[in-house]
């Protein structure tokens, strides 16, 4: 009987800075992402670096000694990957290669691996391909100093600067075609958008892992892929949803993160015209993550930069059943109540009390979703009619309870 080898997740040491735009709490909520991040990837976070600094060293990121400390541990517990948390440029990457004599990876890299693992149609896939070349470009240098270390001696001299500029010349080529690729099928895509006519669109967007996809499944009884990982869905999934007797599309996109990389802002440009054309959002917060509220500003941010965030949004605070919060003893005269004791009951009370716009459900346990179509098919409502005015008079009318009047 032949014994399947067991496989084994790729070690890996994380490292960040503490600046005076990071503070350490911040710093350690960014790596308790870049966990998160390199655990999807199929790897594992054994050991976490971090280094006070009022700015990255923009020769090694950190300093020498702390770098020097890196390299001890990684060759003390046989280590071959350094990840870091911030995009790194291509000189960085030379210098902490030379001194770590390993795999480098920053979060750019990170995600876009993630990505490339994760992307199941052909356009999710060129989107990606383009992303990891527009990366890679400026990075060429780096990859062929690495060659020139491995297989050096006779007859394994490297490649030399007219090899670079060769393979950087057909990584240009690639960036050009694929952008034309994506070009067409935009357009295609575009078409598909305009052929589904007036029906009203509604997107659902927010922070990677907040539950979108659960709740997609739920409401249009689908089967979209979904998984408690960063970036489970990739691919822009529509489906016709009909409550009541009201009919919208309702449209699953991919997850939003901080630091998010530039070229996949640019590469995704389809999928978030998928955000930008619908006339309603769902933004789906996952209220159970400690920050939260900083999760609500980065897809916010992102939403402003698209032209988007206007649009009439309902707030959708996903995963009750896992919210936990600090309790305060009755005799407790000296503990400051702070965010951490609230309840949900005293969220409702704070700003979301004024939003109008929110509800609290639980996608999974299916908990309070009939008060979420009732909100949402009153929202879809208020849309549809100013563009069917003559069936005005056909539609069922939801009570604040989700019952039909």
């Amino acid at each position: 009987m032949i014994e399947k080898k067991k496989v084994t997740s790729e070690k890996a040491v994380l490292i960040g800075v503490v600046t005076q735009h990071q503070d350490e709490s911040m710093s350690n909520e960014y790596l308790d992402e870049l966990e998160f991040l390199t655990t999807t990837a199929g790897g594992k976070a054994v050991k976490r670096f971090t280094q006070k600094l009022d700015m990255p060293n923009p020769k090694t990121f950190i300093g020498a000694g702390k770098l020097d400390d890196v390299r001890d541990y990684m060759d003390a517990h046989h280590i071959e990957t350094a990840i870091f948390d911030d995009e790194l440029s291509s000189s960085q990457l030379r210098n902490i290669e030379k001194v770590l004599d390993c795999k480098v990876l920053d979060r750019t890299n990170l995600i876009l691996d993630i990505f490339a693992r994760r992307a199941q149609t052909s356009y999710a896939r060129t989107q990606v391909e383009l992303a990891q070349c527009q990366y890679l470009l400026p990075r060429l240098t780096r990859l062929w100093t690495h060659l020139e270390r491995q297989k050096g001696g006779i007859g394994m001299r490297g490649p030399g600067e007219t090899e670079i500029e060769t393979d950087r010349r057909i990584i240009r080529d690639k960036i050009t075609l694929l952008k034309k690729k994506l070009t067409v099928i935009d357009k295609q895509m575009a078409v598909q958008r305009k052929n589904r006519g007036k029906m009203v669109r509604v997107a659902l967007v927010g922070y990677t892992n907040v539950g979108k996809s659960t709740l997609m499944n739920v409401v249009s009884k689908s089967n979209v892929f979904a998984e408690n990982k960063l970036f489970a869905t990739l691919d822009t999934t529509v489906r016709k949803v009909v409550i009541k007797n009201i009919p919208f599309l309702l449209t699953d996109t991919v997850g939003f993160i901080r630091k998010l990389p530039t070229q996949l802002v640019e590469s995704f440009k389809s999928t978030l015209d998928e955000v930008r054309e619908a006339d309603l959002l769902l933004h789906v917060v996952d209220i159970s993550h400690a920050n939260f509220e900083d999760h609500i500003a980065s897809v916010n941010k992102i939403l402003d930069e698209i032209k988007s965030a206007d649009k009439p949004t309902i707030m959708v605070f996903n995963k009750i059943d896992a919210y936990e919060h600090e309790t305060i003893d009755s005799d407790d005269l000296v503990t400051e109540k702070t965010k951490r004791h609230y309840t949900l009951q005293d969220w409702e009370k704070t700003w979301m009390n004024k939003e109008n716009n929110c509800l609290f459900i639980s996608a999974l346990n299916k908990e309070n979703l009939e008060e979420f179509r009732a909100k949402v098919f009153n929202e879809v409502k208020k849309i549809h009619i100013t563009r069917f005015p003559y069936n005005n008079f056909l539609y069922d009318e939801y009570t604040e309870d989700g019952k039909t009047v």
